[in-house]
Formats: C-alpha cells, structure tokens, sequence
C-alpha cells in the first residue's frame, strides 16, 4: 500500500485482471445453460417489445461474436496493433444464422467460448500485451485491456439482459410487489 491508502501497481495486477476477466469467461456458457436449457419456449423466445432480443437471439449473437469478434480482434491486435483496423462487426449478424434449437445453440456457444479460451491461454498474454493497440473503426484506438474488459462485462451485461426479459414477462402478475423489484421498472 502507498502511504496515501492506494496500491502500488505490480505485473501480478495484470496477471489477476486476465485470471479475473477468465472466470466470468470461462463461467457464462455454465451460467446460460443452467438458466435456458429445457425451459418452455414462452420464457427463451420473450422479448422486451419489437426491435429487441429473446435470450434465444441473445445466444445466437454470444456464438456469432465469439466467431467474428474477440479473438479475431485479439489477434488483429498481436499481429497488426493500429496499423490494419478491426473488422465491422454486426451486432446482428446472428439473425441471418440457420434457425437451430436453444440445446444445439447453447451446445455450439460452449464449445466455440471454450476454444476461444484455449486460444487466449495460448497466446499467454503478458503485461506489456494489454496496453498494446488496436484501431476500432468507430471507436478509434483501443487497448488489449479494454478489449478483454469489454468482452468480460458484454458477458455480464447479457446475462442481465436475458434476466431481465424473462423477469419482465411477470410484470402485470406480480402485482404490487413490482415496485420492490427494480427490474419491473
């Protein structure tokens, strides 16, 4: 600790941020299988109104980013850095996707983050990687960093999302108790 109340930095914080960013990584194939697998259609293909996302979909856009998303954009950074920009990426690009079942989708969802991180661990990525560059063509210039944080917490967040729409599919039924659960808001 600094005498101020703040850490030093040291290497070892970067080796915990990937290991910490893994957990979430590794977890939420689990954590959506456990969550969808075998439940009724009325709970995996609700949405929250026209133009948004059934869990069904929010699958099939987890697979289509692990495919053309995270690890491509790694490697474009390893390779090239801001020299040769990140590839668009369609954030819909599930939806021109074969329709398959939610079993065969959460199969193919595990599979393909479970290579993904194989890949990562491979690459064994050091201090000096993370604040290596690369060039998003909207965002402009990124880290190595920000990208594996956003990969983490675009996890989180559509996690949330899928709870979030199968909660709301009993706003009308839990009565007044929807002013306790914010997620009714």
């Amino acid at each position: 600790m600094c005498p101020s109340g703040g850490v030093l930095y040291d290497e070892s914080m970067d080796a915990l941020f990937l290991e910490e960013s893994l957990a979430v990584l590794t977890r939420t194939p689990r954590v959506l299988d456990a969550l969808l697998r075998d439940l009724p259609d009325a709970w995996t293909l609700a949405t929250e109104g026209p133009g948004t996302w059934s869990p069904y979909v929010v699958i099939g856009h987890l697979i289509h980013a692990e495919h053309v998303d995270w690890m491509p954009r790694i490697e474009i950074i390893l390779q090239h850095g801001v020299a040769r920009p990140f590839d668009a990426f369609n954030r819909e690009g599930q939806l021109a996707e074969e329709r398959k079942t939610l079993p065969a989708l959460l199969d193919e969802f595990a599979a393909c983050r479970a290579s993904s991180l194989q890949r990562l661990r491979e690459i064994n990525l050091q201090t000096a990687d993370l604040e290596r560059q690369g060039m998003h063509p909207g965002l402009g210039v990124v880290t190595m960093r920000q990208l594996v944080a956003t990969w983490t917490a675009h996890d989180l967040a559509h996690i949330l999302q899928i709870s979030r729409v199968m909660a709301k599919r009993y706003k009308s039924d839990v009565g007044p108790w929807a002013q306790y659960l914010s997620v009714m808001g």
